[in-house]
């Protein structure tokens, strides 16, 4: 672990790069600041169009946030205690969300749901319709947000080891009786720090959602496609956009706090 006083041997020509960098993060976010219409703030997130974009992110957020539950909470473990070989092979499966264009999971969601795809035609046998429903907003999401939760909780497990678990299947205990009283226990940090992770990832999708779920308001218009939205001259107002935008970055800073407070050996 370094000490303090290590910056010293750095070259000190790399502060310049190092100050432009963090100004390219951080002006932006000033910028946003200086827009907000203040005096408006609260009119501006409580207008109905606002309220309607507000109220489907949330839900559907909570939605896809409880679907990574279900669905990430197995295949962590799954990949926490697989082999060397096979845990690779799964992490690197989960990670292709992480690194593929948010437009292109729309599409390939959208082939996968479309009438014309495997699933969507059989669904549509039945006269069911995923594509452009409230129901896309959630897988589009619960794609993107999956694996957040997944590496967050994997981490936890593997840092945990299985010494705990060896222990209580010494002493009697059933594979059950050890993922509900040791496993789970021990990985609660990386649990909640995956769950915040996932809704943040989930609120603040845009691309995926887009291209598989549309635009439409009450529907499946959420507070990044209001936002974007008006910028194009349509929808909520361009004050209201702001007033969203600054919701969503307030999030995403509440995110960071939860996360570092949930972190294991987080100073407190």
């Amino acid at each position: 672990m370094a000490g303090r006083g290590t910056e010293r041997f750095l070259p000190p020509v790399l502060a310049l790069p190092a100050v432009v960098g963090l100004a390219l993060l951080v002006v932006p976010l000033a910028a946003l600041l200086a827009r907000v219409e203040w005096p408006t703030l609260w009119s501006d997130i409580t207008s109905p169009d606002a309220l309607a974009a507000l109220r489907l992110s949330v839900l559907t957020g909570l939605a896809a946030t409880a679907c990574c539950v279900v669905l990430g909470v197995p295949l962590a473990l799954v990949i926490a205690r697989a082999g060397e070989r096979l845990a690779g092979l799964l992490r690197a499966i989960v990670t292709i969300p992480l690194v593929l264009p948010p437009m292109v999971g729309g599409v390939a969601l959208l082939y996968l749901f479309g009438r014309s795809g495997p699933v969507g035609g059989m669904l549509a046998g039945w006269g069911v319709a995923l594509p452009f429903t409230t129901a896309a907003v959630v897988i589009a999401q619960t794609f993107v947000a999956l694996p957040f939760l997944v590496l967050a909780l994997e981490g936890a497990l593997r840092t945990s080891g299985t010494r705990y678990e060896t222990v209580a299947a010494t002493l009697g205990a059933g594979r059950w009786r050890i993922l509900w009283r040791v496993t789970l226990p021990l990985a609660l940090p990386g649990i909640v720090t995956g769950i915040v992770l996932a809704f943040a990832r989930a609120i603040g999708e845009f691309g995926a959602t887009a291209l598989f779920a549309g635009n439409a308001p009450g529907v499946t218009q959420t507070m990044p496609l209001a936002i974007y939205t008006a910028f194009n001259g349509s929808g909520v107002g361009q004050g209201t956009a702001v007033a969203l935008s600054l919701l969503l970055l307030v999030t995403a800073v509440a995110v960071l706090l939860l996360v570092r407070g949930w972190r294991p050996g987080a100073t407190r």
